[in-house]
């Protein structure tokens, strides 16, 4: 019998209130770890000796996040249930020498971040955001969320055959947002960066930063049926799982059989390889770490992650009415149709029938509806965290999500419904 929905549509309304507050990857795993704080989660150092306690606690790492719940009385050889993301979305990243610029015109200088749709980021009010790096060895987080940046698209009356022929932009040249009038002026950005941040600039000796578009997320259609929104690839999968994992952590701790845990990581979009990735060790450490704390072995972690399962919640594709045929032809995941089930036979997704049956089992648990997703023979099928996290690790992990259109554009749409319906059914997941 399925139980009652915990999430509705005030779950939503928190999702882009949460992608509004988390331009970047760094903001995305603050505003999720200050969530887990509410929950009564606490920070843990790496570098710092870990006890036995039970309760929640959370790793943060640049732009990644590991957060786990231990139960009392848990044993070490406890299976974890896990439910993966990713923090990052394609966008442009500032090089490390940005100030730059022709025919009186200021630009800053960047780089193009993953496989984002180049022609979606132009003519747009941006913003910029990120972390910036201090002498001292900390860091800050920068949000200057105002109208700043603006990557000009080229005159049709200088390009005739953009409507007919397609636009056709070179990453390198055509790129560059302005952000103002003169002469360009060494270490100009940074100097306004720091201004912005309240610091000196002669401290700042590192940054990571991008632009962001500024417009809010919103509600759409006549009924308000749809959103909106920035970064919904793969926030929406991060807000949903930190919420998830606050709920289960406040359930009864003899109802939870598992150790429940979030994971988000950076760097998916360019292939996962880094210390924040899920191709690096990060989750691996964190897992052991957490068996050994509590007194367990070597053979008390082989049994805990021969236990474990990972759903690994990326987007998917929504079809598309003008495009259907870019699609498979009996697999047509709709908006507000409830999360999707992400297959492929090569192993792009990690999914095979013994997954789908645990996924199958957590929506209905939930009363979830949920969808089949596979790509069309004659098109490359993307890729997730999902074969990564469980070749690395050997821990049988299925590939799930929420169907969107306009995927790694800078502006997203989704069924407003299909956020809570996800996080409905991680809860079902995380808590066995």
């Amino acid at each position: 019998m399925s139980s009652p929905l915990r999430f509705d549509r005030a779950h939503t309304d928190d999702l882009m209130s949460f992608l509004a507050a988390s331009p970047s990857p760094y903001h995305a795993v603050a505003n999720a770890a200050a969530r887990l704080e509410e929950a009564g989660f606490r920070q843990v150092e790496e570098t710092a000796a870990w006890d036995a306690t039970a309760g929640g606690k959370y790793v943060l790492r640049g732009g990644a996040i590991v957060a786990w719940y231990v139960p009392e009385g848990a044993a070490a050889h406890t299976p974890f249930r896990i439910a993966g993301a990713h923090t990052d979305s394609p966008n442009l990243r500032v090089k490390p020498l940005p100030d730059t610029g022709a025919h009186g015109w200021r630009q800053i200088a960047v780089e193009v971040y993953g496989g984002t749709l180049l022609n979606t980021w132009l003519d747009r009010d941006l913003g910029l955001a990120g972390r910036i790096s201090l002498r001292d060895g900390t860091h800050r987080l920068v949000n200057i969320d105002r109208a700043l940046l603006r990557v000009p698209q080229l005159a049709v009356h200088l390009d005739r055959s953009a409507n007919t022929e397609g636009l056709k932009l070179d990453r390198q040249k055509h790129m560059q947002p302005i952000w103002g009038l003169g002469d360009v002026e060494e270490g100009d950005l940074i100097r306004f960066v720091a201004e912005e941040a309240g610091v000196e600039a002669e401290d700042v000796t590192g940054w990571d930063l991008m632009p962001h578009a500024i417009e809010p997320p919103s509600y759409l259609g006549r009924d308000r049926e749809l959103v909106a929104g920035p970064r919904m690839d793969n926030l929406l999968s991060v807000h949903a799982a930190t919420a998830a994992l606050a709920a289960v952590a406040g359930q009864d701790d003899a109802d939870i059989p598992y150790i429940p845990v979030l994971a988000a990581f950076d760097h998916e979009e360019n292939g996962s390889q880094s210390d924040t990735g899920a191709d690096g060790p990060l989750l691996g450490s964190v897992l052991e770490r957490s068996v050994f704390a509590r007194g367990g072995t070597y053979e008390d972690r082989a049994r805990a992650f021969a236990g474990t399962v990972c759903l690994s919640s990326d987007t998917g594709h929504a079809v598309h009415p003008n495009y259907a045929e870019r699609h498979d032809p009996t697999h047509h995941p709709v908006a507000n149709g409830g999360p999707i089930l992400k297959v492929n036979v090569n192993m792009r997704y990690a999914t095979d029938g013994s997954g789908r049956a645990v996924f199958a089992a957590a929506c209905e648990k939930a009363g979830v509806p949920w969808q089949s997703f596979v790509s069309n023979n004659a098109m490359p099928c993307g890729t997730t965290i999902g074969p990564i996290t469980a070749a690395r690790h050997g821990i049988q992990t299925v590939d799930i999500g929420v169907a969107i259109l306009s995927m790694h554009s800078a502006r997203e749409l989704c069924g407003a419904d299909d956020p809570y319906l996800l996080a409905n059914a991680l809860v079902a997941f995380l808590a066995g």
